[in-house]
C-alpha cells in the first residue's frame, strides 16, 4: 500500500480507502462497500451515495466537461471537488494545512481538554456547531449541507466521550484512520469509538438521554462505588 500512496495528497489519501481496486477510479459500490467495511448500518451506507451524485462532476472535469454516466469519481482531480464553507485543511491542490489544523483546535477546544496534561486537545458537539458557523461563508447553501453533513458523519464514526479527539482527526484527514477502523472492525475489537442507533435507542430508552458517554461515565462511577453490583443492572 505505501508504493501506491507514496505520492498522493493528503486529500487523496482521505478518499484512497474507498478505491478498493486501487484504480484511481471510485464507484458508488465502492462508496457503499467502504461504508460497510467502517461498521455504518445499510441503511447509512446507501445515503452515502449522494457522495457521487454531487461530487463526480467536479472530478470528471480535469479530463471531459461531458459528465460520468456512471458517477465515478477521479481520485487525482479529487481536489477539484473541494467546496466552499470548509475549514481550509486541505489547501487547493489537495495538501494538508497542518498550522491551520492545530489552529482549529487552539480555537475550537472549548472545554480545553488540551490544557490536561494527560489528555489531548478535543471538540465536543457544541464546539462542532461553533466550527461551522464560524466557516460558513455568505451565499454557499451547498457548501453549508456538505459541511455539517461531513462533521456528523465525523463524529459519528470518531466520537469518544461525545468529542472528537486531536489524533484521530489528523489521520482521519491524512486517510490512515479509515484502515485502522477497518483492522479493529475485523479484529472484533471492543473498544471501537463512534456512536450507533444502538446507544441511541438504549440510553434513550433506559436513561431519557442520548448522550451515551454520561450514562457510561456515571455507570462506572456508580461501579467503583458498589464493586459488587454489575455494571449491565446500573444501566438498565
Amino acid at each position: 500500500m505505501s508504493n501506491l500512496t507514496a505520492n498522493l495528497t493528503a486529500l487523496q489519501l482521505h478518499v484512497a480507502f474507498w478505491d478498493l481496486n486501487n484504480d484511481a477510479i471510485i464507484t458508488p459500490y465502492e462508496i457503499y462497500m467502504g461504508f460497510r467495511a467502517l461498521g455504518f448500518s445499510i441503511l447509512f451506507s446507501l445515503g452515502g451515495l449522494l457522495i457521487p451524485v454531487f461530487f463526480s462532476y467536479p472530478t470528471t472535469l480535469g479530463h471531459s466537461w461531458l459528465p460520468d454516466p456512471l458517477f465515478r469519481i477521479y481520485t487525482n482531480h479529487i481536489h477539484k471537488a473541494k467546496h466552499g464553507s470548509d475549514t481550509g485543511i486541505y489547501d487547493s491542490d489537495g495538501h494538508l494545512r497542518l498550522a491551520l489544523f492545530d489552529e482549529m483546535f487552539d480555537k475550537m477546544d472549548s472545554a480545553a481538554t488540551g490544557g490536561v496534561s494527560d489528555r489531548e486537545p478535543s471538540m465536543g458537539v457544541g464546539d462542532l456547531f461553533r466550527l461551522h458557523s464560524k466557516t460558513r461563508v455568505a451565499a454557499d447553501p451547498a457548501g453549508w449541507s456538505f459541511a455539517a453533513m461531513e462533521w456528523w458523519t465525523t463524529w459519528l464514526l470518531l466520537q469518544r466521550e461525545g468529542r472528537l479527539w486531536k489524533e484521530d482527526l489528523r489521520e482521519m484527514y491524512d486517510g490512515t484512520l479509515f484502515w485502522k477502523l477497518q483492522d479493529r472492525r475485523n479484529g472484533r475489537d471492543c473498544s471501537m469509538q463512534g456512536y450507533g442507533w444502538k446507544d441511541w435507542t438504549n440510553t434513550m430508552w433506559y436513561n431519557g438521554t442520548w448522550k451515551s458517554w454520561e450514562v457510561d461515565h456515571n455507570v462506572d462511577k456508580e461501579a467503583e462505588r458498589q464493586p459488587g453490583v454489575s455494571a449491565l443492572s446500573l444501566v438498565a
